[in-house]
């Protein structure tokens, strides 16, 4: 098939896959025509790349299963140098899970304080003489 159609078929840009052709991705072979040719093995390359994107693989991590895929893998997956791929992602994810976990746990604190500050505002309004309750967003 030729780019436009291997374009198509991955829910791709021609673009993209001249620059995975560039990066070594994708091979570049081309008919007696000068036209790129490509085959059904490089469809499948293509959608390991996009799922592992939609994943969060950048470009550079997706090699290692490219390459188990055209050792002759069937899955682009099961070779060494892809699993310590999906452990470093693995470790990179759970560091990121960490990381929210301890946002949450300070605009959790927050909250708190706010609402604390909120109610102890409500207090002081229902006292003779205290202020009168106000929010910059209430038009007072």
């Amino acid at each position: 098939m030729r780019i436009g159609e291997l374009a198509a078929r991955a829910g791709t840009t021609t673009r993209t896959l001249r620059y995975y052709e560039s990066r070594g991705l994708l091979p570049a072979r081309r008919g007696e025509n000068g036209y790129r040719t490509y085959d059904e093995d490089d469809l499948k390359l293509l959608r390991q790349i996009r799922t592992l994107q939609d994943f969060g693989f950048d470009l550079e991590e997706t090699r290692p299963f490219v390459e188990c895929l055209r050792a002759g893998h069937p899955e682009g997956d099961a070779c060494p140098a892809s699993l310590a791929v999906y452990r470093r992602k693995l470790d990179e994810l759970d560091a990121l899970i960490g990381e929210l976990r301890a946002v949450r746990e300070q605009v959790a604190g927050q909250l708190v304080r706010a609402e604390r500050a909120r109610d102890a505002l409500a207090a002081e309004a229902q006292v003779p003489g205290g202020p009168e309750p106000g929010c910059e967003l209430g038009g007072r």
